[in-house]
């Protein structure tokens, strides 16, 4: 991760022993729009992920170079460093193929938070709820990557269960589980570990160094009327900027987006929301009038100005 260039993103920690720190204020209910800007607490502080130990669990850095650990409040990815017991995730058997099934999905729920988190800037805030710390003396924590709350991402796509706790925001928590589950995304296809496939959940990669590196392809509620909870993330992994003047985005129907004048630099992503917004150095706008990607599944396509295809991913 050398080179990068830092991006933005927030994170609410519960922390002990921090001035100024405040919990959120979650009101005693769900947000309307769970895991969007508008249902995101505003008191956060600074920090920096400087490692990603697993799906859960991220290192921090404050700015006057205390260090500290943080576990992610309400969610359990499945284990990648030590053994995963089936059970606790429902439907998944209690066999060895359904332990390795589950492996592999905390393989997958790691790279998604390296992607995601490493080498960024954060902010932190506490759950109302939730003591500042949790075993092993460890920060609790939420996590919100350019205005997105990145543990209701890990449940929402599969990649999580919801961890049994009195945190505020179990009630929306659970309900996307529920629809995780039962679309069988992410882990809960270990409930048929011998087909799960986890090939085309890992990032894609073009030789110009453009990075898929997420699809957000089931925005919260009807899909169509919350277009911007629908969408694609990009990154630069190369050495050098990346010219995406011209560039075109395909799906499998055939719905087209072309980006403008724009450049990606060494180490940046762009997120491209499907609905409309005022485009910026790390956010592009569709303009659809309803959702684009097919929740069932579809293919992204990118291409160059002259018709190449760049970079192309299903899932």
């Amino acid at each position: 991760m050398k080179g990068r260039r830092v991006g933005v993103v927030v994170v609410l920690v519960l922390l002990a022993g921090c001035g100024g720190l405040v919990p959120a204020d979650d009101g005693g209910s769900a947000p309307a729009a769970p895991g969007t800007a508008a249902s995101l607490p505003a008191d956060t502080t600074q920090v920096s992920v400087t490692a990603v130990v697993d799906g859960d669990t991220i290192r921090i850095e404050y700015e006057n170079g205390t260090r500290d650990t943080v576990r992610l409040v309400g969610v359990d990815t499945p284990e990648v460093n030590a053994e995963n017991d089936p059970a606790e995730f429902e439907g998944v058997p209690d066999t060895a193929a359904g332990a390795t099934c589950l492996r592999e999905a905390g393989t997958n729920a790691s790279n998604f938070a390296k992607d995601r988190l490493l080498g960024r800037t954060v902010g932190i805030v506490t759950d109302p709820n939730l003591d500042r710390r949790g075993y092993y003396d460890r920060l609790l924590a939420y996590v919100v990557v350019d205005d997105r709350l990145f543990n209701y991402q890990l449940v929402a796509t599969g990649r999580a269960r919801v961890y049994d706790s009195d945190f505020s925001r179990q009630g929306s928590f659970t309900t996307a589980e529920t629809g995780a589950r039962d679309d069988r995304r992410g882990l809960w296809r270990c409930a048929d570990p011998e087909t799960a496939d986890w090939a085309t959940d890992t990032a894609t990669t073009s030789p110009s160094g453009l990075a898929l590196v997420d699809i957000h392809e089931d925005a919260a509620g009807n899909d169509n009327e919350n277009l911007n909870d629908e969408y694609l993330v990009f990154a630069n992994r190369g050495d050098d900027p990346i010219s995406l003047d011209g560039w075109t985005v395909t799906d499998a129907a055939d719905h087209s987006y072309t980006f403008g004048t724009y450049s990606l630099g060494p180490g940046e992503r762009t997120t491209l929301y499907t609905g409309s917004g005022t485009d910026t150095e790390t956010a592009r706008y569709w303009g659809a009038g309803g959702a684009v990607w097919n929740n069932g599944g579809d293919t992204v396509t990118v291409r160059t100005s002259a018709g190449d295809v760049a970079l192309q991913r299903a899932y």
